[in-house]
């Protein structure tokens, strides 16, 4: 049941798709908790006011043309940010000002603003204007010290990539720690180190994880970060699949999915972002077929730079593959990984696929581009060893064998008995007196004491 005047909470997303989701995800969640909600939002990329009729929507200019399309190249991606963070930084102010000097005539005072953390510049204009900011992390609490420690790491000579564990980090080795290999290493370590600094400079972070699941990281990140932490995920569980996406999601995959047996569908989306060549693009095409397995293959528009969509698929493919196979350009991806058929996901492992994969208990194929994905990628194949990692080149023959271990030989039931006790360790954070349900209490109170 909804509680009623808190306040007002601001939330500034990313216009990434994961970073959107989980921002809209956090509205839905303090809403319920008596917040009234505004989000300010880019032109580019705008979430769908319609989807969310209680919250109000403040689109701001970001510099963008209305056609700009994301690069899959991670140095493009830090460039893209650092444009983002100049060009809304006056816009956003100026956005702010005037829902503060609306909330005083309307008596809705305004409690806090929460951005993503990839909006530093938006620090300064909280400080400018008395309002406290928290950072919502999009993704886990790992990544987040991996990220921080990374100038350090450097420092030390650890860096650039070696096979050998890192001493500060046990679990992973330097190459799973490598955010990218960046063409220009100081403007990026320069990027991280303002990103940390606006961080620490915060008045909290919100992480989309539960304490369950990392449980070690958690006295690290407090030695880091001396602010107060909320762990409160998994933000979709709260309610049901939310309507974010920003892509239009084609449900005949579900009908399709209701015609298979238990876990006999292997699930391959590589998210929003992410792009291939075309030569890895026909290999995964015949590894899937090769497999025997039936498949759902989300080929997104745009997956491989230049084409329109499946006129690459081999003259004859769709024919021989027939009724095992379904290829869709989106899909409901909580909706996928919830349904009973659905018995093993091959993901480019960010953040956002990983959790949901792990709440629904299917196991993973991880085929991480770059950023936090290879964290994620090591946490689910080494530490909690729950998928395979394609470590090497796209090769239909590894891409078979990998499909196989966890849809056919035992490995993969032993992978789906530890995913399912992973599984009910994050339901139980959510219900009354777990984890993530007390943090969220706390988070509430704090917001309120501002």
């Amino acid at each position: 049941m909804k509680l009623k005047g808190r306040g007002s909470v601001i939330l500034f997303p990313l216009p990434f798709q994961g970073h959107i989701n989980p921002m809209l995800q956090l509205a839905n969640i303090l809403h319920e908790r008596g917040f009234s909600i505004s989000i300010i939002h880019t032109r580019f990329n705008s979430p769908n006011p319609l989807n969310y009729p209680l919250f109000r929507f403040y689109p701001i200019p970001d510099g963008l043309s209305e056609n700009h399309v994301i690069s899959s190249d991670p140095n493009r991606i830090v460039a893209f940010v650092k444009f983002l963070n100049s060009n809304c930084q006056t816009p956003l102010r100026d956005c702010l000002a005037k829902l503060i000097s609306t909330s005083l005539e309307d008596e809705d005072p305004i409690a806090c603003l929460v951005t993503d953390a990839l909006w530093y510049s938006t620090q300064a204009v909280a400080d400018d204007l008395k309002l406290p900011r928290i950072v919502l992390r999009t993704s886990n609490v790992s990544s987040f010290i991996v990220l921080s420690s990374m100038s350090l790491l450097f420092e030390k000579g650890y860096l650039p990539l070696q096979e050998m564990e890192v001493p500060e980090l046990p679990q992973f080795r330097f190459k799973d720690i490598a955010m990218l290999e960046a063409s220009d290493r100081e403007s990026f370590l320069q990027f991280i180190e303002i990103l940390v600094q606006e961080t620490k400079a915060s008045s909290g972070i919100i992480l989309n994880s539960c304490e369950d699941l990392e449980q070690e990281f958690l006295s690290k990140l407090s030695l880091l970060f001396p602010i107060p932490v909320f762990l409160i995920g998994p933000f979709h569980k709260y309610f049901p699949a939310s309507s974010s996406s920003l892509l239009p999601q084609d449900r005949t995959c579900i009908s399709w999915l209701d015609k298979q047996q238990p876990n006999s569908v292997i699930y391959v989306s590589f998210g929003s972002v992410a792009a291939i060549e075309e030569a890895d693009f026909l290999e995964v095409a015949w590894g899937l077929a090769n497999s025997m397995q039936a498949f759902l293959w989300v080929v997104r528009p745009g997956l491989v730079q230049g084409s329109e969509w499946l006129e690459l698929l081999p003259n004859g493919f769709l024919e021989m593959v027939g009724e095992r196979a379904h290829i869709v350009k989106w899909a409901p991806q909580q909706e996928v990984l919830a349904h009973p058929s659905t018995g093993a996901f091959w993901t480019h492992c960010g953040w956002n696929s990983t959790l949901e994969s792990l709440c629904e208990g299917v196991p993973m194929i991880c085929q991480p581009s770059f950023g936090d994905q290879k964290i994620d990628s090591r946490f689910v194949s080494h530490v909690w060893r729950v998928g395979v990692h394609l470590e090497f080149k796209i090769e239909r023959g590894e891409i078979e064998r990998a499909i196989r271990r966890l849809m056919v030989e035992p490995e993969g039931q032993e992978m789906r008995e530890r995913i399912k006790l992973i599984k009910d360790k994050i339901n139980l954070c959510l219900k009354l007196g777990g984890s993530s349900y007390k943090s969220l209490d706390n988070l509430v109170i704090y917001i309120l004491s501002m």
